[in-house]
């Protein structure tokens, strides 16, 4: 497959277990067999999913450019010299769609500012899957990114999230470490109003899916609690006027 030099943004797997043919879409899996420079998070696993692809490598012959959370800003630029001789560059993320969530975010801005084409690739996102399976609402809504860490911070934010909520009619949508899932879930409960919704998407499009709305005081009665799987927390609270 021949490519016009451009930065491509490839949508990745969300699960380690899910086989990309049933994920990603055949032009997806096409461009990314067609690149054979990356720009990626981590090699190692990058390599194991270029080779899950079918990429007709070899895995050692390409060139993998990395960009993760340690990677300062004045090192990003060079990671284009790829691109300024003529070659397309393939970013991916470890999981789902890159530079959302993601440091990959830094090379498309720094592609922009050198007025470098950028390409984005169809394919999984677990932000608007879990909205799309929330039955929240999907007009307006917000992503939060990560909470804080400490337990009061973490609950302070999410008295803030709700009230922002109840007074935008917006859903907020956040993420957290998968071995942090438990721990935001029992702030969850122990915090949010017993008529605002909660949903839980974890493990999206892999073979332990699981997705869950209710009320806090239904999700109270039986927690469910996702464990360290990649999950996805949506909160909608019901106005003040709404309310009984």
């Amino acid at each position: 497959m021949s490519l016009s030099p451009a930065l491509y943004l490839l949508p990745a797997t969300l699960s380690d277990e899910s086989e990309p043919e049933a994920v990603l879409p055949a032009p997806a899996l096409a461009t990314i067999r067609g690149l054979r420079d990356f720009v990626v998070e981590n090699a190692k696993t990058a390599r194991r999913f270029l080779a899950a692809c079918a990429h007709p490598g070899p895995m050692a012959g390409l060139s993998m450019g990395v960009l993760d959370e340690h990677t300062h800003p004045d090192k990003v630029p060079a990671l284009l010299a790829p691109l300024r001789a003529g070659r397309s560059i393939g970013l991916l993320s470890e999981a789902g769609a890159p530079a959302v969530a993601d440091p990959g975010a830094l090379l498309v801005a720094a592609a922009h500012a050198e007025g470098l084409r950028v390409v984005p690739v169809v394919g999984p996102s677990s932000i608007l899957l879990a909205l799309m399976a929330s039955g929240l609402d999907g007009q307006r809504f917000r992503f939060a990114g990560y909470l804080p860490v400490p337990a009061t911070e973490r609950q302070a934010a999410i008295r803030a999230l709700e009230a922002r909520s109840a007074q935008a009619r917006e859903t907020q949508v956040f993420i957290e470490t998968p071995y942090r899932n438990d721990a935001l879930l029992a702030d969850l409960l122990a915090t949010l109003r017993p008529d605002t919704r909660l949903a839980v998407a974890a493990d999206l499009t892999g073979p332990a899916e699981s997705i869950r709305m209710a009320t806090l005081a239904t999700w109270k009665k039986n927690p469910a609690l996702p464990g360290r799987r990649p999950a996805i927390f949506l909160v909608l609270a019901t106005p003040a006027k709404g309310r009984a």
